[in-house]
């Protein structure tokens, strides 16, 4: 059984089924439900892949079990992940089944070496490769031996269970257990955290980031034209230099405004789409510009450390996405810093303690309605940005064999929203990786116009040989 390529093959060595430890409570069958900020999220998956390279000590056979082994004692305190997703007739509504039917874990081979993977690409060599398929249950896991000795760890996660804070907290305890330490961090699953206030309030503000999801013809449209090359949407990972980032951030402060990098980032990326829009004809056309938003640090605001902690270690959504809307056009005439001020200021309307309480009201009583962030609700282009830069992946990702060569997150190709993630470089401190889910015809456009900031990533520039 294999997977071919014109590039390398993968082949399947084994599936087998990992359960959680057996550890009273978490082996009792029993039902989790979301919480209001959960239902802020999509049915769909999200992954993340780490490459390492070949171990200094022990063989592949010690590794593997190693890791079956730790990952059954982290799934005995992350018990959702060994779960499904189901309807609780009792509720009336979807929560987590938390009955341990075990996540699906493959053993393969790739025909290729660490240092031939082409990473810029995704879609070459992660997709449907090195990334498993997740046919069932909250979590699929695929341990992939290269040529070379080396390895890829992917994971594949039901985002309505996990965000990327959660996704990164789990990865990193596993790692921890596989090294046979004490998790930096224990996983919350008390829901009573994040109830809604009685009575609930909210401002009206909050329709301006979420609304009901009703499908319009104009959503209808906008998927049905996806048929064409252009309009289908690729993986590309690049590297932005140091020295662009700052140029960038400097660009984008031109009004007096110091603006952070993110913001300077998110800026240029809705400007040169927005340019990729107008040269395609495409003119005047609406493009909106979202940013997740953490909640778990405002939420914990002036409730004393220990709120806090439990606040930081809440394993679910804690995420806004606010978002700006301009025309094409409109953001083709601004200069970067004006862009930038509309970012900063749609930005601030979601960093408040505030904001995230009304944002669980404002869930509580739509909860029996599938809800959607307003940004992608009708159809029109729109990208979500987010920041992966807190994760600090290249250190916590230690499974006792050295650190991670590279990792990233991963949106399967059929998921059909725009998104970014920045992320950490583990080359250069004050670079940045950037990972982009978008159209082709805007990828094909910014490599072409701005390929001095967004350049390929290589294994050269990640040091692997």
């Amino acid at each position: 059984m294999g997977i071919e390529d014109k590039r390398f093959i993968v082949k399947v060595v084994e599936k087998q089924v990992v359960y959680a430890k057996d550890n009273e409570p978490w082996n009792v069958d029993h039902w989790l439900p979301f919480t209001n900020l959960d239902l802020l999220v999509p049915p769909f998956d999200v992954g993340s892949f780490f490459c390492y390279n070949k171990p200094s000590h022990g063989s592949f056979r010690a590794t593997l079990k190693v890791l079956k082994e730790s990952l059954s004692r982290a799934l005995a305190l992350y018990y959702p992940l060994s779960g499904e997703i189901a309807w609780n007739g009792v509720s009336g509504e979807n929560q987590i089944h938390c009955n341990n039917q075990g996540v699906d874990f493959t053993e393969a081979f790739a025909d290729v070496e660490l240092k031939e993977l082409n990473l810029y690409n995704p879609d070459e060599c992660i997709e449907g490769k090195l990334m498993p398929k997740k046919p069932r249950g909250v979590l699929a896991v695929q341990i992939t031996e290269l040529k070379c000795g080396g390895m890829v760890i992917g994971c594949m996660f039901d985002h309505r269970a996990a965000d990327g804070y959660s996704a990164n907290m789990f990865i990193s305890s596993w790692a921890d257990l596989a090294r046979s330490e004490i998790p930096s961090m224990f996983p919350s699953f008390q829901r009573s955290i994040l109830n809604p206030r009685c009575p609930t309030t909210y401002s009206p503000s909050i329709d301006n980031v979420f609304a009901p999801f009703l499908p319009s013809p104009e959503l209808e449209n906008s998927q049905s034209q996806e048929d064409d090359d252009d309009s289908l949407l690729v993986n590309r990972i690049f590297y932005i230099e140091s020295e662009q980032l700052k140029t960038l951030q400097l660009l984008a402060s031109e009004n007096g405004r110091r603006r952070s990098k993110l913001e300077a980032f998110t800026s240029f990326l809705w400007k040169i789409v927005a340019l990729s829009m107008e040269s395609s004809g495409n003119h005047n056309q609406i493009c909106n510009m979202a940013i997740a938003v953490d909640g778990r640090s405002r939420l914990s605001q002036g409730d004393g450390e220990e709120k806090g902690k439990l606040v930081a270690s809440h394993f679910g959504n804690v995420l806004s996405m606010p978002y700006g809307s301009k025309t094409s056009q409109e953001l083709k005439e601004m200069s970067l810093s004006n862009v930038a001020t509309e970012v900063h200021d749609f930005l601030q309307t979601a960093t408040t303690k505030e904001h995230f309480l009304d944002l669980i009201d404002w869930v509580e009583e739509r909860r029996s309605q599938p809800l959607i962030a307003r940004a992608f609700a009708n159809g029109e282009m729109a990208m979500m940005v987010s920041s992966g830069q807190r994760f600090q992946i290249m250190d916590k990702m230690d499974f006792g064999w050295g650190k991670v060569a590279f990792g990233s997150c991963h949106v399967p190709s059929a998921r059909k929203d725009c998104y970014v993630m920045t992320l950490p470089s583990p080359s250069n401190n004050e670079d940045w990786v950037v990972y982009m889910h978008l159209p082709l015809k805007h990828m094909s456009y910014i490599e072409a116009h701005a390929r001095h900031m967004f350049k390929p990533l290589n294994t050269d520039y990640l040091k692997i040989s």
